[in-house]
């Protein structure tokens, strides 16, 4: 999909054509918080790490198929209204741009229409800032329709803002009707109208798949499985992950945004249960709002799980930096866990630690509680997924009832059934031929297992 914006109608050229067979080359400015820079009330320090942020930079230009050329961390004392960054920065990349002919400049932070516009004709280059780059990839990223719908509301909730610095021809004025119409609505105006008009429309569309999905959900509650969804950031191995624990084949590359549309796979559990899986789209740092605000029906999953598991990549430095980002989103979207035994932490690829590395992050995971304790795996190498699906059979069991049951040595149909549907912990026969079972059953099956055992237990 491609959706064409009055602030990058082509991320290659100024005249909005890209030269086929001849990738983008962008340059990469990556400002971050100089130590001198004054404190404002309220803020939070970041703990992610220059070296770090300067990588996810790079890897997200690269998710959508540009070359970088070449990377410049800036650093900021205090923001420019007018540029962001200094005037002598903002020479000295120009002449980065001209020597290594760069048609783009991919500036990682928040820029103001009037930002994008200054720093466009001081480089003469395209420039696109962190929110309209993710999403650009986004935009590239959306198969279904829902996604697409999602990720066109978020462009035009950002164009919408930026009209008046994008066209020369905005500032035309359309005449009024009759003698006494007067000059009538700039064209600036009109496209404002229309634009909104669009967000309308899909927004309505939007609703009802959003009421589409409820039904579904609905539905998978009539034939009730449990639902585990996967959230972290992007990048930390959730779909990896997800193919390894359902032989699926969804995406799985070491790129930003691999994931866009929600996948569900059946998972099967060690005892015989079976339970969604549900894979989403990974998260990052100062995700645009309009993003979240868009994609929060897709992300209704999330709300609906039974079990969170929250994957980390615990071999990247800023781990705990990423983990703090998805927790902040988390919460914005109302997913706040009432309970411990909702949410497991999964420390993923810890087959790219070294044995000392390893016997550290095992250290920290045997000093937390039992209840908020992790699951240490390796989603390439299969390590610790027979521990991580223990652990989910075990906190969906949380809720289910222990009881005990007799089955007639006729009814194998509802024996079998017993087997698929809830957790048997003893099985025995009994001295006329029928089994006795010890099990567990969730609340929503409980009453499928009574109508199934009723003939029996009236004969």
């Amino acid at each position: 999909m491609v959706i064409k914006r009055p602030d990058i109608v082509s991320m290659t050229t100024g005249s909005g054509e890209a030269p086929r067979g001849e990738p983008t080359r962008v340059l990469v400015v990556v400002p971050v918080r100089s130590r001198r820079a004054p404190m404002k009330d309220g803020e939070v320090i970041s703990a992610r790490s220059n070296s770090a942020k300067r990588e996810e930079a790079i890897g997200l230009a690269a998710a959508i198929d540009l070359t970088v050329a070449e990377s410049v961390m800036v650093s900021l004392a205090a923001p420019r209204p007018s540029t962001l960054i200094g005037k002598g920065k903002v020479e000295e990349i120009a002449g980065l741009i001209a020597a290594f002919d760069c048609g783009l400049v991919f500036v990682d932070a928040a820029l103001s229409p009037v930002q994008q516009r200054n720093l466009e004709k001081a480089w003469s280059a395209k420039v696109v800032d962190r929110t309209g780059l993710i999403l650009e990839i986004f935009g590239s990223r959306a198969r279904t329709k829902e996604g697409v719908l999602q990720v066109e509301l978020a462009h035009l909730t950002y164009q919408k803002s930026r009209l008046v610095r994008s066209w020369t021809h905005l500032e035309r004025q359309r005449g009024g009707f009759g003698f006494l119409g007067g000059p009538g609505e700039t064209q600036i105006e009109a496209d404002r109208r229309m634009i909104q008009e669009r967000i309308s429309k899909i927004e309505r569309e939007l609703a009802h798949v959003k009421q589409t999905r409820r039904l579904h959900r609905a539905g998978r509650k009539r034939v009730p499985y449990p639902i585990v969804a996967l959230v972290g950031y992007t990048n930390a191995g959730k779909s990896s992950l997800f193919n390894a624990l359902t032989r699926g084949d969804v995406l799985a590359e070491d790129m930003l945004f691999a994931t866009l549309d929600p996948t569900l796979r059946q998972l099967k559990l060690p005892r015989g249960g079976t339970a969604i899986l549900s894979d989403t789209v990974g998260f990052i740092s100062e995700l645009p709002t309009m993003l979240v605000a868009a994609f929060r029906a897709t992300l209704e999953e999330v709300l609906e799980a039974d079990v969170i598991l929250h994957v980390r990549d615990i071999a990247h430095e800023d781990s705990e930096a990423q983990a703090d980002d998805v927790a902040s989103i988390l919460k914005e979207l109302g997913v706040v866990s009432d309970s411990p035994a909702r949410a497991i932490e999964v420390w993923n690829k810890i087959d790219l630690l070294d044995a000392d590395a390893r016997a550290e992050i095992a250290n920290r995971a045997e000093r937390r509680d039992e209840e908020v304790r992790p699951c240490l795996v390796s989603a390439v190498s299969r390590e610790g997924l027979p521990t991580l699906l223990a652990e989910i059979e075990a906190r969906l069991a949380t809720s289910h009832e222990r009881l005990t049951v007799t089955v007639p040595a006729t009814d194998g149909k509802t024996l079998a059934w017993i087997h698929a549907n809830t957790e048997v912990e003893s099985r025995e026969a009994t001295e006329t031929g029928d089994t006795k079972l010890d099990l567990r059953v969730s609340p929503a099956k409980r009453e499928q297992l009574m109508r199934r055992l009723e003939p029996s237990q009236s004969a």
